[in-house]
Order: C-alpha cells, then sequence, then structure tokens
C-alpha cells in the first residue's frame, strides 16, 4: 500500500501524465507494427535488441519536447517560425505533412484490413472510425480526447499476451543478439524501417503541442518526462511483443523468410498457432483498432496542431469550431481524405515497409531542428547542456547514421 506522503506525488503524476503515454501508444500504429512483424517473420529474434535499444533513444528525443513545450508555451512549429523564420516553419510543416499522410494512410488501411477479415463492407469499416474520431474531436476538451485516447490504446497490451502464447524459447532470444547480419542490405532497410517506425515528425508536434494544450509548464516538466519515460516502455514492449510473437511463428515456420509479411491478413495468420484461428484474430483484430485509432486521432491532431503553429491561426482543442475554424478544418480534411484513400485504392497495406523507411529519411531535418530549438531557443537554465548534450548529439547522430545507411540501401544506392 502506498504510504500517505506518495499520495499527493501520484496525484500530481497522474494529472500532468497523458501527452507522453499517448503519443507514445500512436507510436505503435500500424505501420510500426507490421514492420515489427516483418522483422520477427524474415529475421527471428535478431532485431529484437535494436527495440530495447530504442527505448532510451525515443525518451531523450521526446524529452526534447517536454523541455520545448513546458518551458515556452508554444507549439513546435511555432517556435521555429520564431526563431528561424517562417521558411524553415513552412520545411518543418512539409516533412510533417509527409509523415503525417502516409501515417494516416496505413492507419484506414489496418482498420480496413481488420474488416475485410470479418466480412465488413469498408464503407462502414472506414466510415465509423472517421466519424467516431470526428464527433471526439469536434464535441470534445483536450481532456476528454486525452483520456479516450488512453482508454483505447491500453488494448494494444494484448499484444504482450498474444507474444506470451506464441511460446518463445528464451535461449533463442539471447542467441540471436549475437547473430546480427549487418552485411545483408534488406537486414540494414529493416533496421531502417524499424527506426522511422518508432521515431516520427508527428510525434514532436504532437506531444509539444498536448503541453501546450494541457497548459502544463516548467513546474510539471519532471512529471512529464516520467510519462514520456513510461510511454517510451510501453510502446517498445508492444513493439517488442509483435516482432517476438511473429518470430516464434511465421518465423519459425520458415513461412516469412523470404517476402514476410505484407498485409494485415498475414500479420494476423501469425497468431493463429498460438490462439486458434478464430479467437487469434478477435485478439489481433482489437489490438490493430486501438493502435489505429489512436495514431489516426494523434497523427490528425499533429497536423491540425502544426497548421495553427506555422500560420499563426487558433489551434486548440480548448477552442469550439467556431472559435479555431482552420484547426479543425484541417483535422476534419486529413480524417476524410485518408478514409477515401483506402477506399477507393485498397492494397495501401503494402506500403507500410516505405512509410517508415521515409520516416527515417526526415528524420535529419525533425531531429535537427528539435535539437537546435533544446540548445538554443530557451532560457540558459532550462537548455539541454552540459554532459546531456554531448548524449543527445551522439544519440541523434547515431540514430540518424544507422537510418540513413538502411535508406540507401532502399534505393539501391549501397
Amino acid at each position: 500500500m502506498p504510504n500517505a506522503a506518495s499520495l499527493p506525488r501520484l496525484s500530481t503524476f497522474l494529472k500532468t501524465a497523458g501527452p507522453g503515454l499517448v503519443v507514445m501508444l500512436a507510436d505503435t500504429d500500424v505501420g510500426s507494427l507490421i514492420t515489427a512483424a516483418q522483422s520477427g517473420a524474415r529475421w527471428g529474434y535478431s532485431l529484437l535488441l535494436l527495440q530495447i535499444l530504442l527505448v532510451p533513444i525515443l525518451y531523450i528525443v521526446q524529452e526534447l519536447t517536454v523541455r520545448l513545450g513546458t518551458a515556452t508555451g508554444r507549439g513546435h512549429g511555432e517556435l521555429i517560425r520564431a526563431h528561424y523564420g517562417p521558411v524553415w516553419a513552412w520545411i518543418s510543416y512539409a516533412g510533417l505533412v509527409v509523415a503525417g499522410v502516409g501515417a494516416i494512410v496505413t492507419e484506414f488501411s489496418g482498420i480496413a484490413g481488420i474488416g475485410d477479415l470479418f466480412g465488413v463492407p469498408r464503407l462502414a469499416s472506414l466510415g465509423l472510425p472517421a466519424a467516431l474520431l470526428l464527433g471526439l474531436v469536434f464535441t470534445g476538451s483536450y481532456r476528454r480526447v486525452e483520456v479516450v485516447a488512453i482508454a483505447v490504446g491500453l488494448f494494444e497490451l494484448v499484444f504482450i499476451g498474444l507474444a506470451i502464447a506464441a511460446r518463445p524459447n528464451p535461449g533463442d532470444i539471447v542467441a540471436s543478439f549475437a547473430h546480427m547480419p549487418l552485411g545483408d542490405g534488406s537486414y540494414r532497410v529493416l533496421i531502417a524501417a524499424n527506426i522511422g517506425a518508432v521515431i516520427m515528425p508527428w510525434m514532436i508536434f504532437y506531444q509539444q503541442s498536448a503541453i501546450v494544450d494541457k497548459g502544463l509548464g516548467w513546474d510539471h516538466a519532471r512529471n512529464a518526462r516520467l510519462d514520456t519515460f513510461v510511454g517510451a516502455v510501453v510502446s517498445q514492449c508492444v513493439m517488442g511483443a509483435i516482432l517476438i510473437a511473429a518470430a516464434a511463428t511465421i518465423g519459425q515456420a520458415g513461412q516469412g523468410t523470404k517476402n514476410g509479411l505484407e498485409t494485415v491478413g498475414d500479420l494476423a495468420g501469425a497468431f493463429t498457432p498460438a490462439l486458434g484461428p478464430w479467437l487469434g484474430q478477435v485478439v489481433f483484430g482489437v489490438g490493430i483498432v486501438a493502435a489505429a485509432f489512436v495514431a489516426l486521432n494523434v497523427v490528425a491532431l499533429a497536423l491540425a496542431w502544426g497548421f495553427g503553429d506555422v500560420t499563426g491561426r487558433p489551434h486548440s482543442l480548448e477552442q469550439s469550431p467556431r472559435e479555431a475554424p482552420a484547426f479543425y478544418g484541417a483535422f476534419a480534411l486529413v480524417v476524410a481524405a485518408g478514409a477515401v484513400a483506402v477506399q477507393l485504392v485498397p492494397n495501401l497495406v503494402a506500403l507500410n515497409i516505405a512509410v517508415e523507411v521515409m520516416n527515417a529519411l526526415l528524420l535529419p531535418l525533425a531531429l535537427g531542428l528539435l535539437i537546435l530549438l533544446a540548445t538554443r531557443a530557451l532560457p540558459e537554465d532550462r537548455r539541454v547542456r552540459g554532459a546531456y548534450k554531448w548524449v543527445v548529439y551522439g544519440v541523434s547522430g547515431l540514430t540518424v547514421a544507422f537510418a540513413m545507411v538502411g535508406v540507401l540501401d532502399g534505393i539501391g544506392l549501397l
């Protein structure tokens, strides 16, 4: 039982928590899950170590957004515009749009894929989540949107249960860490895809704006960092669970070593040996739909908040659609466009890996501007400095380097 002194601290943390956990639950979106499953199906457990190493990397990147949001009370695009001018703000937003559009499409394609498994018409499987998202955002406050996102996103934890049900061999997992085929170009592409699946531009925009919209200040920074760390651990546990489950089933059977997984149906099949065809599909479907719904909400809000940042127009969930028409209009536009695109072009799931590699390609721009702001645009006592600054530089540099090698492999230049 917690002692009396710890209860106020827990209460304060729970009031502060949210932006970090929500963005990390969205991080395990459909594209990320398919990337992790592809990794397990093609290469067994050998990419699991990367998922573990990405926990501190993910935390460091998103901690910078906590620092910027709590210290300035401004969104990411607004800070870039204030310190480096509108041109760089629009360039950064363009990167967000590219990554965001790819993410929106993959989320809707994942939901449509689950609908296809159960014979649900695409008009319903795409229209219903789009309508629910619009209803939630247009009629709710920031707090309500956050609570719903967390409640839905926690269903992603079913993937951990699926990994346990797949009965992986712990000895095989440990042994795989010593056998990483770094000389194989397709393996390096998946390294880049996994990095791009975990660190995405829209996460930076979302968390910083969510911190501002929630009204968190510098005195909340410590708890906001803890929220971010917990979210990073949860995110990578889910990614690791999908990889393990795919490796222990499809990978061990040798069915995924050549072409891997390309559709949601292929991914659902990974859990059939563990839970049976019906239960495996139901549990998997719940996890995918939850992941997709949270990611759709987060990515669309990031795009809407980012648009308000770079244009200077009102952009808050605490304002009504009449008070912030551009913000709500941008949100509605990207949600509707994503649903229509998947309805008209049904085979977009195959783009998942390419989307994650594209995210890796955008890393130098996203991380470069983020680090510049964190080291130069804050008051001296709140900047990234000292030994931690060099940790940020080193971690970011190595992450970008590995990502770029995989990107070059993917386009045939290595």
